[in-house]
Order: structure tokens, then sequence, then C-alpha cells
């Protein structure tokens, strides 16, 4: 058997085709009362006994004047009966009767004359209690007002979902007049609303009685055809007294103005979002590369489906942009991002190449005036202008670009370049919010790209630097076998302190060097270059380790107050030996033919430029086989392990002393050195060779 729900209100009772009740006489309570030609009862309703408080028993027969009427009244009561039997002509009107209680209460009463089929006259006689009819009559006269002139939109539908009524604001709101809207459904009313989600929410409550607020509704109506506006939609299922359902009552809330500030709020919040996001996420680096990507993926998808950041070759290359708007522009791009857009992606220039942009391009336009372009509906005759060749304008034509919006890039008063936005899958075209938006993520990636580009020329300054004073040495000198590398640091400003060097010396020995000064950039790389020249000069007096370290200290403190550590061996292949000497740096790694190894256990003395420390020379074997491992500390230092750690990575990755010392320094540089770090690595392996 089939689940039942409430009765519906469908005009009639199932299966019987009469009607049903509607529960109004119940709430009213009408009494029935019948009275023969003298006055008496005859018929008396159960709704008399409850009214007058008589049975049927102690009611029938009865004068009715002695049972409902207070003794006052008998003469005014006697008189209204005659005439409505003598005329025909009913009564109605409000009058006190005694209950059997002995209580007075005010009814209204409705009579009228019958007449039976032998020519019998009866008296009808209907009353119900005055104050609630009364209230009923309130109840309706202020429903009626407040539907009338409620400013929120009422409505009700039938079980069929077919407008029964509405008030005059739904009428004003819908632009239809309220006939119009009887007998027919809200799409049938209304076919410019997206209707299935409210179909829906409708059927579902009056299938389960389940009220529903607010539920938002969005479109066109003839009130107002050209502009979309928004509701707020109550529904909830109507049922009489008895449960019978009687349809859905709606109201409607028109919320544009209160949706449009939402969404003008929204696209305020999401803009402010986007800069702080742009804030966190642009400049994390000072690599110029990185920093250009950073501003696209930050562009990408929120305010355009492709951007690319293009800077001045120029700029690039440190030199001050030209301001001359007949000039074409030389223009390298730096990167370049599309959110499902690959043939868009095609037609952009790749990063790392130089185009050259005559003065008729958009993106010209706007590195040379320094003022922003926005083709907000992109046409077939603009593409050439946006495009870098006819074969890319022929591409964007079929991705699908339609708007177009480019903004400078400006930093310290000077044009680097500019952020080239291109929208395909938003519908919207570029407005003035989306030209704010853009200057300021410009603006803000601006100096960050500036600062990259001026760090990454003191980073290449300082690296060709740091490069043309390292040694170029063999791979064999004097009996031991030599392999070295120098990476430099991830940041600009880092590169410059370490530096190694191998020192061929009388009698077939060797001098080892590896040093850090501290500090970085072109400073430091010029302190390095000016002690590895001291150290090749005093390497030739064949001087001790210590005292030699001795020397560089007292270099070292006249030099603007330069510090710097120090590792300086000499290998002896004829007594198969070195003498060392440490001026606070990191002890070097002996790695035995047999495959032991370990740091070499040293004095760790005062660095370079302390003054007035004394160094001490240590001598150890290093046995035909044996390699000593030396390296700056950012081989090994990291901001998320412990020294002993990272040493103890070191001594695990040593593990072949047969390995090519070629191969072991580029394991422990891929292995152990971390691109971000802060600070370039320096690492000098020598093997003593057999024989002489």
């Amino acid at each position: 058997m089939g689940a039942t729900g409430p009765p519906v209100a469908d005009g009639t009772e199932p299966g019987s085709g009469t009607a049903r009740p509607s529960g109004l006489l119940d709430v009213l309570g009408v009494a029935s009362v019948v009275l023969d030609a003298q006055g008496r009862i005859v018929l008396w309703s159960p709704q008399a006994e409850e009214l007058f408080g008589y049975s049927a028993p102690e009611a029938l027969g009865h004068y009715a004047a002695r049972v409902m009427v207070h003794e006052e009244h008998f003469d005014l009561v006697k008189k209204l009966f005659a005439d409505v039997m003598a005329t025909g002509r009913g009564w109605a009107g409000a009058f006190p009767v005694r209950r059997k209680d002995g209580t007075t209460r005010l009814v209204e009463f409705r009579n009228m004359r019958l007449l039976d089929d032998r020519g019998d006259v009866y008296a009808l006689g209907l009353a119900a209690d005055q104050p609630t009819v009364r209230r009923l009559e309130q109840d309706v006269a202020l429903s009626t007002r407040v539907i009338t002139q409620s400013p929120t939109g009422l409505g009700v539908l039938d079980t069929g979902l077919r407008f029964v009524s509405v008030n005059p604001a739904l009428e004003r709101m819908h632009g239809v007049p309220a006939e119009e809207h009887i007998g027919r459904t809200v799409g049938e009313v209304l076919p410019m609303l997206e209707l299935a989600p409210l179909e829906a929410a409708l059927q579902h409550v009056l299938d389960t009685g389940q009220p529903l607020v607010d539920h938002p509704a969005a479109g066109r109506t003839p009130a107002d055809p050209h502009e979309d506006h928004a509701w707020s939609v109550s529904l909830y299922r109507l049922e009489d007294a008895r449960g019978t359902v009687l349809g859905v009552a709606l109201s409607v809330v028109d919320v544009t103005e209160q949706y449009r500030a939402s969404v003008e709020t929204e696209a305020a919040r999401r803009r402010l979002a986007l800069i702080a996001d742009a804030s966190a996420r642009i400049g994390t680096t000072l690599d110029l590369d990185r920093t250009a990507s950073e501003l696209a993926d930050v562009a990408v998808p929120e305010l355009a489906d492709v951007a690319a950041v293009d800077l001045l070759d120029s700029v690039v290359g440190g030199r001050r942009s030209s301001s001359d708007p007949s000039q074409p522009a030389v223009i390298r791009a730096l990167a370049v991002r599309a959110d499902d857009a690959p043939e868009a992606l095609r037609a952009a220039d790749t990063p790392g190449q130089v185009a050259r942009y005559g003065p008729d391009r958009l993106v010209t336009e706007c590195v040379r005036t320094g003022r922003p372009v926005m083709v907000p509906q992109v046409k077939d005759e603009d593409l050439p202008r946006i495009a870098r060749s006819p074969e890319a304008a022929a591409l964007l034509a079929r991705a699908g670009v339609h708007s177009y919006l480019a903004v400078p890039l400006i930093a310290r008063g000077e044009v680097l370049g500019a952020l080239d936005l291109k929208r395909i899958h938003n519908p919207l075209p570029f407005g003035e919010d989306d030209l704010l938006l853009a200057r300021e993520l410009a603006s803000r990636a601006a100096v960050q790209i500036d600062n990259a580009r001026w760090y990454q020329n003191a980073r290449d300054t300082a690296l060709t630097l740091q490069r043309s004073l390292l040694p170029s040495h063999p791979s064999v000198t004097g009996g031991l076998e030599v392999a070295s590398r120098y990476q430099p640091a991830g940041a600009a400003t880092e590169v410059g302190g370490d530096w190694f060097d191998v020192i061929p010396l009388d009698g077939g020995k060797t001098a080892l060097v590896v040093g850090d000064v501290m500090g970085s950039g072109i400073t430091a790389a010029a302190t390095m270059g000016r002690l590895r020249t001291a150290t090749n000069t005093l390497a030739s007096l064949d001087l001790d380790p210590a005292v030699l370290l001795e020397h560089l200290d007292r270099i070292t403190e006249g030099l603007d107050h330069s510090i710097a550590t120090c590792l300086y061996a000499i290998h002896d292949p004829r007594q198969r030996c070195c003498r060392i000497a440490n001026a606070g740096h990191l002890p070097p790694v002996h790695v035995r033919r047999d495959g032991t190894r370990g740091l070499l256990d040293l004095p760790t003395g005062a660095p370079l430029g302390v003054g007035g420390v004394e160094f001490t020379t240590t001598v150890f074997d290093l046995a035909p086989g044996d390699e000593l491992v030396l390296y700056t500390d950012g081989l090994v230092e990291t901001r998320s392990h412990s020294l002993d750690e990272r040493l103890d990575t070191l001594l695990d990755l040593l593990d072949d002393p047969a390995r090519p010392l070629e191969d072991v320094c580029d394991l422990l540089v891929r292995t152990l050195h971390h691109p971000d770090n802060h600070d370039d690595v320096a690492v000098l392996i020598a093997r003593a060779q057999t024989g002489d």
C-alpha cells in the first residue's frame, strides 16, 4: 500500500464526489434551533446544547423564549417572532440570552421562516457566540488589510501550484495584473526567471510540509524586463483546521539593492584578498624570473585568463628605459600563465625570448607612455595591435580573446615593463574596477621586480668577480688527484665569500686552501681575492701552516675589519703526510683507502682578523688512496638540521673511496646543498696517488 499524506483540498471528498467541510462552522460553533408556529422548540442541535447549556430533552417542547431569553426581553422576542412568522422576512441581530447556569451571553442570531410539504410553518434560528463572530470578522478584516497593504509580495498557490490569489505588492513586483495570475503557474506568469530551483522548492514544500525561508531567486520580470532583480522567497504549506492541504503560500521580498551591495562588497573583498595574496606571494625571493612568475600566477584566474609579464630589455640589462612613444620597444618576456587556454599560450612570447614591438603595438604604447591601455571589447582589427605577429593574432582569435588590458610596471619613477592581461573564459569585459586592481597589483609587483633585477645584476657582478678569482687547477698535481666545485648562493647578496686554492710548491708538495670570508656581495668577493693573493704569495715562502695563518691574520685585520675562516694544508708526497692549521673553519674529512673515515681532530683556532691568536699545525698521514675533503659551511649548515646531523650525513656520503672525485663533488653538492641556501659553497677534494 502506498503511504498516505494529509488530505488535499481538491474540492471533493475522496471516493464520494461530495464537497469536504471547510471547518469554518466548527470554528463558529453555529447552533441550530427549529420552532413550531407557537414558538415551541421542535429541533435542538448539539451546538445549541453547548451554547445555551440545555440538553435536547430539557429544551424540546418548551417555549423558546422561556429557555433562551431573559424575562425582561420576552415581549420584544415575541413581537420579532410574530413578524418573522407573519411576513416571512428574516431577522438578524445580536441578542443577550440566558444560559442554564444563569449567566448571560451575547449571541448573534439569524432567524427565518420555514414551510414544510404540508403547509405547516416553522421558524429556523441560527445562533453563534457574538464575541467569536466579531473576532473572526476582525481577523478577516485585518488579514485583508495586511495582505492588501503589505509591501511584501504575498501569494497563494493551490495544490497544482497554480495561483489562487496575489496581493498588490506581488502584482507590482511581477508587473502582471492579479487576474492574469489566477490559474497559472509561476513559470507561465514569469517565464524569464530561472524556474527549476523555485519549482522544485515549491513541490518540496507542498509534499513535505517543511517551510523554506529566504530561498534566493533572481531574474527579470515584466515589471523591469531590462534589469536583473533578486528576491528572497519564503514558502510554507497551507492547511485547514482538519489538516487538509490547501496549497502553498509564498512571500516575496525584493532584495535587489542588498544583493547588488553584497555583490559589490564581495567584489571589494575579493580585490582586497587578491592584493593581500599578492603581497604574500610576490617577491618571496630575489630571483627575477620567479618574481615575474609569481605576479602572473596571482593574476590568473582571479583577474584574467591569460597573463604575461614583460620587461624592457634595457631594464633587464640595468640600463634606463626610453620614454619616446615613437620608438619601438625591445621587450623580454619573463613569465606567462594561461588558464585552460593553450592557443593563447602559444600566441604569447616564450619566457626568455626578446621581441621587438613597433610603436603601433598596444604594449609599446603602455611602456612608452607609462599609462594603462584597455580594450574592453576586442574586435578583429584590434588583434594585430595586441599580438606579436599575424600568426599569433590568428591564435588569439581562435582562443576567443574578447577583452584586453595592459598596465605599466613602474618602480621608483621608471617604467620597467608591462603586465599584459587577456580574458577568454570570463565573459565580463575588463572594467574600471579591474583596471584599479591591475594597477595596484602592478604597482606592488614592480617594486619587487625592480629589487630582483638590481639584486640579480649585483649577483651577476659578484659572481663574475668571484669566479674570476677562483683558481683553474689541473686534475693532478704534486702526487694528488684534485677535484673542486663552487656553487653560488641562492640570493644575490650572498655571493662572494667562499674560496679554495690548489698551490704547487717546491719539492713536489702542494698547498690546499679553503676559506670563507664573512659577509657577502662584491665586498666579500674583493676581500676573498686579496686573501687568496696573499695566501699564494706566502705559500711560495714554504712557511709552516700555522705561521702562514698568523701572517694572514694580520693582513685580514687591515682589510676593513674583515673576518674569515681558513684551512691551510701542505701535502708532502715523499713523507706521505699533511701538515694543516685551522683558523676557525669546519674540520676536513679524512677518508682512508679502506673506507674508514672521520673528521680530523684539529685545534679550531680563531678566525682570521680577530688578531693576537696563535695557530697550531697538526701533522697526519695521507697514504696513497686516502682522501682529504675540505669544504665551507654552506655545504652542511641549514636552519632545520643540527650541524652534527649534517656532518654525519656528509660522512655517510663518503662511503666509497674508489668513486671518481668529480662524481664525489657532484654527489656532495647535489645532496647537501639546498638551492635556497643563503650561502655559497666551496668543495675541494684531494686523493693521494701511489708512487712519488
